[in-house]
């Protein structure tokens, strides 16, 4: 394996930058694509960015990169590839595939023909004329895009959303990684109260919570390339041994999620026990309408109920002017909401400071950002610096 190693860690449409900016906290050096972000690391890179990336969607390494336009050229150049240098004989290495604006179309076609690679190149290195696919899981993905062929292997295994504490599932789930992407692009501090009012299951505070607290949102759970025989087991305990050591767990958090059902927010505060945060988060039962706070500067940052998931046209107007007037009480507060509810700032009653697209899976949203004033400056210089440092 080269000591320098060409890692991508995958995004979902809009997050790109937020991935980079995680990628780059890490200490590494990035380039920024639709959909990924490129970076170069060794071994302990793979551990670290598994552990540690919150809006990713996975971690891959970059085997090649090549031009082509026929079934020739892809297979000619997929064996070209150290493929031995990453997998053993026993390595189970499914091909996956997907092709867009490319000569090479079928991808079933492709997927044949690069497995086939692979099977010549370690037919060349290990003298064997059958591999019987028993040991550990290496996903070889071919992606075409505009005749340009990048292969990869998947070191995640399960997407980076799957952190371990969601167990159990409530009809409209969020997706972790978009979640901690959503706090992320709205700048929450730790130090500032943060609420929810649609919260489900209780991804959104959980993950700031998570963030809050420093805790590597991989630490509960494995990764396909800790079976990898050719990455030390040394490197994943140490990566494991660093994350517990920079937690943050008597960190005092004001991380309030509110709902109607009483179902998912049981389904929350078990998931907030499952993730070890839940002195964090409270979870309690009430209305939108009826949401009020004495606090001051929050956050509110939520993944209300818009057509496409839960409930009528009806129904998503009157919550969406519910939100809208519960927002004007908390005059010192900002506001987030991702929504495809293409009538939300009239609803709302207002136009958003800022919007973002984004995808929540397949669907594709605004993310309304409405901005609260700064609150004032701390009077202790101390203070000032923790609070710039959290």
């Amino acid at each position: 394996m080269a000591k320098s190693i060409e890692l991508i860690a995958t995004a979902t449409f809009g997050l790109e930058s937020v991935v980079a900016y995680e990628v780059k906290k890490l200490g590494y050096e990035v380039s920024v694509d639709n959909g990924k972000v490129t970076f170069a690391g060794d071994a302990n890179a793979i551990c670290r960015a598994n552990l540690w990336l919150r809006s990713a969607d996975r971690v891959l390494v970059k085997m090649g990169q090549f031009k082509a336009t026929t079934f020739e050229e892809l297979f000619q150049q997929t064996r070209a590839l150290p493929w031995p240098d990453w997998l053993p004989a026993d390595a189970c290495f499914p091909v996956e595939g997907k092709s867009v604006k490319s000569r090479l179309h079928s991808v079933p076609d492709c997927q044949a023909i690069v497995k086939k690679a692979i099977v010549e190149k370690m037919k060349q290195t290990y003298k064997k004329e059958w591999f019987p696919e028993n040991g550990p899981r290496y996903t070889v993905e071919v992606a075409l895009l505009k005749d340009v062929a990048t292969l990869t292997l998947d070191t995640s295994g399960v997407g980076l959303h799957k952190r371990g504490y969601r167990k159990l599932s409530s009809q409209a789930p969020l997706k972790e990684t978009l979640a901690a992407g959503l706090l992320s692009i709205a700048r929450w501090y730790p130090d500032r109260p943060l609420l929810d009012p649609f919260c489900g299951s209780g991804t959104i505070p959980i993950e700031a919570a998570l963030m809050a607290r420093n805790i590597a949102p991989g630490i509960g759970r494995q990764f396909a390339a800790e079976a990898w025989p050719v990455i030390p087991k040394e490197l994943w305990v140490n990566a494991r041994k660093e994350a517990l050591e920079q937690e943050k767990r008597e960190l005092k958090l004001r991380l309030y999620g509110t709902d109607i059902d009483d179902q998912v927010l049981s389904l929350a505060r078990y998931h907030a026990r499952e993730a070890g945060v839940e002195d964090a988060v409270h979870f309690q039962r009430i209305p939108v309408a009826k949401v009020r706070s004495k606090q001051k500067y929050g956050f509110i940052v939520t993944n209300p109920p818009y057509g496409q998931r839960l409930g009528e046209a009806p129904e998503i107007e009157q919550l969406t002017r519910q939100l809208g007037e519960t927002y004007r009480t908390l005059d010192t507060w900002s506001c987030f909401v991702i929504s495809s509810f293409d009538q939300f700032e009239r609803f709302f009653g207002r136009p958003a400071d800022k919007k973002r697209k984004l995808y929540n899976g397949r669907v594709e949203c605004q993310y309304y950002q409405y901005f609260g004033p700064r609150p004032p400056r701390p009077a202790n210089p101390a203070q000032a610096t923790v609070q710039a440092n959290t």
